[in-house]
């Protein structure tokens, strides 16, 4: 049975692209995988349409919630009278993404309505955890929930959830955003152990500018969702 999609955002991945769509594409269930080619300035998008997804391009770089937000719209063009079940995958899982099917059968059995991943094996990490906190501790304030790893952006939910969603939190917040908008609407939200890697961000300029926006984003996500932080940055943006 053909139930599921995969939508993969990406930018600059020609070298994993085309092992990331292969795997999704043998996914049990499987029968779409749109890669949004998010502003990329190398071969992304023809690897990955030579490879056999589906492409949506985005003329320059509008970040990760946007490329999610095309790749669900391409899908719903798509959609017959049920709607898919929607996978997102990062672009360069390579041929782990073929982990994705443990994710899928909670939300496919009607047990979860949306499934996150948890990496069984984890990377080491350029980084000192400080977005991970910022995440979880928002989380765990706004919910309840003690989210293991709460930027993990490998997760599937049905079509119903992810409209429940919308609009998404901007860029690399979409994350902390789901997880807490689907909670406080009661949607049930399960982590899934998983064996999947991906490239871990070093610790050059660019990785550390990376984790910068990744703060920023996720801060505001955060103070979106909590009315006392937003009130009082009201409070401190001047009169006009």
């Amino acid at each position: 049975m053909s139930d599921t999609a995969v939508i993969v955002p990406a930018k600059d991945e020609a070298d994993r692209i085309g092992a990331t769509v292969t795997a999704a594409l043998a996914l049990p269930g499987v029968d779409l995988v749109v890669v949004v080619d998010d502003g990329s300035t190398d071969q992304t998008g023809k690897v990955a349409r030579a490879a056999g997804a589906r492409v949506v391009r985005h003329s320059r770089n509008r970040g990760k919630a946007a490329a999610m937000e095309s790749g669900a719209e391409a899908v719903r063009l798509l959609d017959g009278d049920v709607p898919r079940h929607l996978v997102f995958l990062d672009a360069d899982l390579g041929e782990t993404a073929g982990a994705a099917a443990a994710l899928i059968e909670p939300v496919r059995e009607g047990r979860a309505d949306m499934t996150v991943a948890v990496f069984a094996t984890r990377v080491k990490l350029g980084g000192h955890g400080m977005v991970v906190r910022l995440s979880r501790d928002g989380i765990r304030r706004a919910t309840g929930f003690a989210a293991t790893q709460p930027l993990n952006g490998q997760r599937c939910l049905t079509r119903d959830a992810f409209e429940a969603a919308r609009p998404l939190a901007h860029g690399f917040g979409v994350e902390t955003g789901l997880t807490i908008d689907l909670l406080r609407k009661g949607y049930r939200v399960v982590e899934v152990e998983v064996e999947m890697s991906h490239r871990a961000t070093g610790t050059d300029w660019r990785a550390q500018l990376h984790r910068a926006r990744q703060l920023r984003d996720v801060a505001l996500a955060l103070a979106a969702r909590e009315p006392v932080i937003t009130q009082n940055l009201n409070k401190l943006r001047p009169k006009r």
